[in-house]
C-alpha cells in the first residue's frame, strides 16, 4: 500500500506543472500554497507570500476578498469571469477564477485561476518573434545588395587616388571612401553581432549594476536608479558582455526618456527615474518553448512614453522617436536577447515606459 506521503508528493508535481494558476488559501485566508503559475501570475514567491493574506498580494481586493469569504461561509464554489486583479507591483491580470471550499482538517478554499491575457501574450509573443525573423531577413537581404555596389565605389575611388597628383582632388577621393567606409559600418550595426555567442556563468544583477553604473557616470547623478531584485535567481548560461550592451541600449534610450519628461515638465518638474526590476518565472513559455525557471527583467522610465504609431515598430532597424536616434539600438538588443532564446516587449503610457526582457534560465552546473 503506498503511503500517504507519496501520494501527496504525486499530487504536488502535478500542480506544479499545471498552467493554470492553484491557490490554497486557510483561516482568514492566509496563504498556504501557490503553484508555479500562481507565482508567475502574483509576481512572488511562496516562500515570500507565505503568511500573508489573499489580499496583501492585490491593491484591489475588496471584490475578491467578498467572494472568498462567502465561499468559505456557505460552502457553494463560485466563478468570477473576467475579472482585473491589480497587483502588488502594479501590474494588472484579468482573469478567470473559481473558488471552491476544500474539506479537510484544516478546512481551506481552493482557488484556480485562469489568465485571460495569457492568449494575448502568447499571440503578441508570436506576432514579436515572426516580426524578429521577418526583419532579420529583410536586413541581411538589403545588407548584400548595399554591401556589393559599395565595395565597387570604395575600389574605385582607391584607384583613382592613385591616380591623381592634385591635393584637391584627391581630398575628394578621401571623402568617397570615407562615406563608403562609414555606410558599410551602419550595415554591420545593423545586421547586430555577428559573432558567436561565449556563453558562461552569469549573474542577471552583475549585469544589471554594471548598466547601472554606467548610466550613473554618464548622467552626473541627474538620475534616480531604483532596484528591485528577487534574490533567489540562479546564475545561467549567457554572454555577459552582449548582455550588458542589450540592456545598456534599452537603459540609456530610458534614461533619454526620462531627460526629455524633464525637459517638458519645467512648471512641474520631476526627477528623471529608472526602475530596475527582476522576479522569478516558473514553468513559463517563451515563444514556442517552455522553461522550468526563466527571468523576468523590467526597465521601466517615468518619461513621456511612446508615440502609440511607433510602439509596434520600435524593434525594425532605423526606426526611433527621437531626431538624433539611429534605430539601431534596440533591434541590436532584439538580437541579443533573441540569441539567449529570450524575448523582448513594451508597455507604454505616458509617464511609464516598461521594456520588459524574458530570458530563460540554463542553471550553470
Amino acid at each position: 500500500m503506498a503511503h500517504p506521503s507519496a501520494n501527496t508528493n504525486s499530487y504536488k508535481n502535478m500542480l506544479d506543472n499545471l498552467t493554470t494558476a492553484v491557490v490554497v488559501l486557510g483561516d482568514n485566508l492566509i496563504i498556504r500554497y501557490l503553484n508555479p503559475a500562481a507565482e508567475n501570475l502574483f509576481e512572488t514567491s511562496l516562500a515570500r507570500s507565505a503568511g500573508l493574506t489573499f489580499g496583501d498580494i492585490l491593491l484591489d481586493s475588496e471584490i475578491a476578498t467578498r467572494t472568498l469569504r462567502k465561499a468559505a461561509e456557505t460552502g457553494h464554489p463560485y466563478t468570477r469571469r473576467e475579472t482585473e486583479f491589480l497587483l502588488a507591483s502594479g501590474s494588472r491580470r484579468t482573469v478567470d477564477y473559481s473558488v471552491s471550499r476544500l474539506e479537510q482538517n484544516p478546512p481551506g478554499l481552493l482557488v484556480e485561476i485562469q489568465p485571460r491575457d495569457r492568449l494575448l501574450r502568447i499571440s503578441r509573443e508570436e506576432d514579436l518573434i515572426a516580426q524578429q525573423e521577418t526583419t532579420r531577413v529583410l536586413v541581411r537581404g538589403m545588407a548584400h545588395e548595399i554591401k556589393n555596389p559599395l565595395g565597387g565605389i570604395r575600389g574605385a575611388a582607391q584607384l583613382l587616388d592613385r591616380e591623381l597628383h592634385s591635393a584637391g582632388q584627391r581630398e575628394y577621393t578621401q571623402i568617397i571612401i570615407e562615406e563608403a567606409d562609414r555606410l558599410r559600418s551602419l550595415v554591420d550595426r545593423m545586421l547586430g553581432p555577428n559573432k558567436a555567442l561565449k556563453p558562461a556563468p552569469a549573474n542577471i544583477h552583475e549585469i544589471l549594476e554594471r548598466v547601472r553604473t554606467l548610466l550613473e557616470a554618464e548622467s552626473k547623478g541627474r538620475v534616480l536608479f531604483q532596484r528591485d531584485y528577487d534574490p533567489s535567481l540562479p546564475e545561467f548560461a549567457g554572454d555577459k558582455e552582449l548582455l550588458i550592451q542589450a540592456f545598456l541600449n534599452i537603459a540609456r534610450n530610458a534614461m533619454e526618456a526620462a531627460f526629455e519628461s524633464e525637459a517638458c515638465n519645467q512648471n512641474e518638474p520631476q526627477v528623471p527615474t529608472i526602475t530596475f526590476r527582476t522576479r522569478a518565472l516558473r514553468q513559463v513559455s517563451i515563444g514556442p518553448r517552455r522553461h522550468r525557471l526563466a527571468c523576468r527583467i523590467d526597465i521601466i522610465d517615468n518619461g513621456p512614453g511612446i508615440a502609440p504609431e511607433l510602439r509596434q515598430n520600435i524593434f525594425y532597424p532605423m526606426i526611433s522617436g527621437r531626431a538624433n536616434g539611429t534605430g539601431l539600438g534596440l533591434s541590436i538588443t532584439q538580437s541579443i536577447i533573441g540569441q539567449h532564446n529570450g524575448l523582448v516587449e513594451c508597455e507604454s503610457e505616458p509617464g511609464q515606459t516598461d521594456f520588459i526582457i524574458f530570458l530563460p534560465l540554463e542553471v550553470t552546473p
